[in-house]
């Protein structure tokens, strides 16, 4: 049997690391306050590294710190004391994209893995021997792979270079993700981590002479999204992946949600445990393609693993399907079943909610008695951040979220 693959989760900040490794990520990858391809991220200062890793290492959980930005010349001066940095905070590996700041990596963080960044575009095994024989220990692969392209690259490198590949989350129009037209439009640049998104807007034809006058380019009275690319989700091809012989999993978010983290991981971690109780016989565990489907994205498709025949494009809109909300998380919970949770969306009384909890399936239920700090039972809780308590007839983790089905317009 296939080695179980290692499931990666992003880590945007501290509380979506919590919750990432509550609900069942084996790594997450994160970024400083600099160097990293998530600037609009809340992102880890000195002490909140130190924080992460720590939290992470008890818990038995690698931390992969980004250090992937195309830097220019004034970039370099300030790397040789934020690598030391990295090194001495205990970072299990460091995500590079330049071979610069991979030669400034070996020399100031010598004693760290070097992961690369799907940010070079790695896309043959040639490519991937090169950076192997550079010293890398993991490449990220470029999303524009097949499952066909990955077994070959597996197949001709070192057996000690790791593979580590997206499985969820967000596309990138770009060749894997290098892309120049937010700098372009905007000024904000997506090789530094600044992205803007004009691959999310809606365009429209203007001819010279007529100003003010535009003019869909897709015959559409919605108008048309050239660039907007469908959400990535692999969760019902393990078994492929994994003989492709991907070593890593890796979920796209640094900019979502804790909720998205958690409700993602616990997705990819029950249907991986399901894999490894039974690899010849391996189902899909129902809620887990369900979970996924309740956090907001775009709609979903495979990528380009199973060839470029299927349409990633997503022309309608740019919006996210929400069909789900979150309605609480936790402040208080115990073993009695007693559950404390703050408010994020209003809750009616005697309102249908899930119970999302790390290892479990949800648990639906009617919320009945709700009440406040004291104990009153409203009609209507909307006070944004408001304590609402909960008794459940079994212990409640500490992680737990309470969500709803959103209310109709």
């Amino acid at each position: 049997m296939n080695k179980l693959p290692e499931l990666l989760a992003p880590a945007g900040d501290e509380e979506k690391l919590r919750f990432a490794i509550a609900y069942g990520a084996d790594a997450v990858y994160l970024a400083g306050q600099h160097f990293g391809m998530r600037a609009a991220a809340e992102n880890f200062d000195e002490d909140a590294l130190r924080r992460a890793v720590t939290y992470a290492h008890t818990r038995g959980v690698k931390c992969y710190i980004t250090v992937n930005i195309m830097p220019s010349n004034r970039d370099l001066p300030a790397l040789p004391a934020y690598l030391e940095l990295l090194q001495d905070v205990g970072a299990d590996s460091l995500i590079v994209a330049d071979v610069g700041v991979l030669r400034m990596a070996q020399r100031y963080a010598p004693k760290v893995p070097l992961h690369i960044s799907t940010q070079t575009s790695i896309l043959n095994h040639e490519a991937a021997n090169f950076w192997a024989e550079l010293g890398a220990e993991r490449i990220v692969l470029a999303r524009e792979l097949s499952l066909t392209e990955i077994a070959e690259i597996r197949a001709k490198t070192p057996k000690a270079l790791e593979i580590e590949a997206f499985v969820h989350g967000a596309m990138c129009i770009s060749y894997s993700g290098r892309c120049l037209i937010s700098q372009y439009m905007t000024g904000r640049d997506a090789n530094r981590g600044a992205c803007a998104q004009p691959c999310r807007w809606k365009y429209s034809l203007m001819e010279e002479k007529r100003p003010g006058e535009y003019f869909p380019v897709e015959q559409d009275e919605s108008g048309t999204y050239l660039y907007n690319s469908k959400d990535l989700c692999m969760i019902e091809h393990i078994p492929a992946l994994i003989a492709a012989g991907v070593d890593s999993f890796k979920i796209e978010g640094r900019n979502k949600t804790a909720y998205y983290a958690a409700c993602v991981t616990g997705a990819y971690r029950a249907a991986l445990d399901a894999y490894r109780a039974a690899p010849e016989a391996f189902a899909l565990p129902s809620f887990c393609r369900e979970e996924v489907e309740k956090v907001s994205h775009r709609a979903y498709y495979t990528g380009f693993y199973f060839g470029t025949e299927q349409n990633g494009q997503h022309y309608e809109d740019s919006q996210y399907i929400r069909e789900y909300e979150v309605v609480g998380m936790p402040v208080e919970t115990d073993a009695d079943g007693r559950a404390v949770f703050a408010l994020k969306n209003r809750l009616f009384q005697g309102e249908e909610l899930e119970l999302l909890q790390p290892g479990r399936p949800p648990y639906t239920f009617r919320a009945d008695r709700v009440l406040n700090d004291e104990g009153e039972a409203l009609a209507c809780f909307n006070v944004p951040q408001m304590r609402i308590h909960f008794r459940f007839p079994f212990p409640v983790d500490r992680f737990a979220i309470l969500r709803k089905k959103k209310e109709r317009p």
